[in-house]
C-alpha cells in the first residue's frame, strides 16, 4: 500500500482549507465566515480516501483520528480505553460486545482470536505497539494487548486503540471484555 497519493490529498486539502479561511476571514460579513470554520472542522475527511464534495458533507462523515470510548473489563477490574477511529478499529467495535480468552505471545502480548478477520483496507501508516496498544495482526487475524512495547513498526499490525493499564495487569490478563461506552 502506498500512501504518497494520501498525503497529497492532504496536503491538497489542506491548501484548499486555508484558501477557504483566506477568503472567508477577508469579508467582514460573520455569515460569510461561518463556512471556513465548517470546512476547517472537516479537514481530515480527504484522508479517508473519500473525494471531498463540500463542507457539510464532510463534516458528518467519520474522522479517523477521533477515538471511540470503549469499556474495557480485564479479569473483572474495569479499566479506561478507547479505539482510534481507523476503518479496522470500527470494524472490531462492529463485533462488541467481545469477551476473549488471552494466551500469552512472545513475552510481549496477550492474544485472542476475534469470530472474524477485521478489515486492513485504509490502514494508518505502521507504528511500533506501546504498552497498553490494542492492536490486530492482519497474517493471522488476532488481536494483541502488548504489556511490553512491540517489536519495530509493521505494515502487518495495526494499532486499534489503546488500555489504561499498568504493564503487570496487563501480563497476567486471563480474559477481556470489550463493549461500547454508553
Amino acid at each position: 500500500m502506498t500512501f504518497a497519493p494520501r498525503r497529497a490529498l492532504t496536503a491538497t486539502a489542506t491548501t484548499g482549507v486555508l484558501l477557504l479561511t483566506a477568503t472567508a476571514c477577508s469579508d467582514d460579513s460573520p455569515a460569510e465566515q461561518a463556512p471556513a470554520t465548517t470546512a476547517s472542522v472537516s479537514s481530515s475527511a480527504p484522508a479517508s480516501g473519500q473525494p471531498q464534495t463540500s463542507a457539510s458533507a464532510s463534516a458528518s462523515g467519520s474522522d479517523r483520528s477521533t477515538p471511540m470510548d470503549i469499556r474495557v473489563t480485564i479479569d473483572g477490574r474495569r479499566v479506561d480505553a478507547s479505539l482510534n477511529g481507523s476503518p479496522a478499529a470500527r470494524d472490531l467495535a462492529s463485533l462488541l460486545p467481545l469477551t476473549l480468552d488471552l494466551e500469552d505471545f512472545h513475552g510481549t502480548e496477550r492474544v485472542a482470536d476475534p469470530p472474524r478477520k477485521l478489515t486492513t483496507e485504509d490502514a494508518p501508516e505502521p507504528a511500533a505497539a506501546k504498552v497498553g496498544d490494542i492492536a490486530y495482526f492482519a497474517p493471522w487475524g488476532n488481536l494483541a494487548v502488548f504489556y511490553k512495547d512491540g517489536p519495530a513498526a509493521s505494515a502487518d499490525l495495526l494499532i486499534l486503540g489503546h488500555i489504561d493499564a499498568d504493564a503487570d495487569q496487563l501480563s497476567g490478563a486471563n480474559r477481556i471484555t470489550i463493549e461500547t461506552a454508553p
